[in-house]
């Protein structure tokens, strides 16, 4: 039985953790060193870091915070925001990164997805896929979730695995900070196209979520934010939950 994975998400915006809901309402958190350290510790399988408004300012993501957050944890960090060229994925990995998310990048040039598993290996490309429901159909968002790129997302995931995209992380838009459990039939629909590992995220509210959530095929890393940073559920705590309900999870 392969592992399941806990991973806490830092999304930071102007050098600072911040949280929202459906993508909105953005507020602030916490230092995201102080927070990487404080993962680190608990127990958490990775971590990620966004810097949430690179792509939508049009600016390269903010190296400076990357770094000192790098050098504090020991633990596989994937980071993404403002990636749109292999010399943005170079510049993140010499930071300390170990894998490099996607998105809007990919979006403009769909080439950067191969190019960079080319380079780098397909292990270190992350598709970030941002996704919504549009008139009963999933559809992809761009920038931060705020541009409807109008494609059907079941259709740029499948093609992004295929040429070089080793992993996916799943954000619903719908359910983002919501906490009613992850959107499980965007994740399912997603599943039964894609042969690569799939992180789940947006939609975390309790254990049982996850315990819900790791029931279903395809599925490998649970992804939350909120409930993590305001200490409603601990790592530690989660995983022996887990264990204990026949879920494998690293302790």
């Amino acid at each position: 039985m392969i592992t399941k994975r806990i991973i806490p998400c830092l999304d930071v915006r102007n050098g600072r953790v911040v949280k929202g809901t459906n993508f909105e309402g953005i507020r602030d958190v916490a230092d995201p060193v102080e927070m990487a350290r404080m993962y680190n510790a608990a127990g958490a399988d990775e971590l990620v870091f966004y810097d949430i408004t690179a792509s939508f300012e049009g600016r390269a993501l903010f190296t400076d915070i990357l770094t000192r957050v790098a050098s504090e944890i020991f633990i596989p960090l994937t980071v993404g925001g403002g990636i749109n060229t292999l010399e943005d994925f170079d510049r993140v990995l010499k930071c300390g990164a170990d894998k490099v998310s996607v998105n809007s990048g990919a979006l403009r040039d769909p080439g950067l997805i191969p190019a960079a598993a080319q380079k780098y290996g397909d292990q270190c490309v992350v598709l970030s896929a941002d996704v919504k429901r549009v008139n009963g159909q999933f559809r992809v968002f761009a920038k931060g979730g705020r541009e409807d790129t109008g494609r059907d997302a079941l259709d740029w995931i499948s093609w992004c695995a295929a040429h070089g995209a080793g992993e996916i992380c799943l954000n619903s838009i719908d359910t983002d900070g919501v906490r009613t459990g992850f959107d499980l039939e965007m994740l399912d629909a997603v599943a039964a196209r894609v042969n690569v590992p799939i992180i789940a995220s947006g939609g975390a509210g309790k254990k049982e979520d996850f315990l819900e959530l790791f029931h279903h095929k395809g599925i490998d890393a649970g992804l939350a934010a909120g409930i993590f940073h305001q200490k409603l559920l601990t790592i530690h705590d989660l995983k022996t939950y887990l264990n204990e309900n026949g879920v494998e999870m690293r302790l």
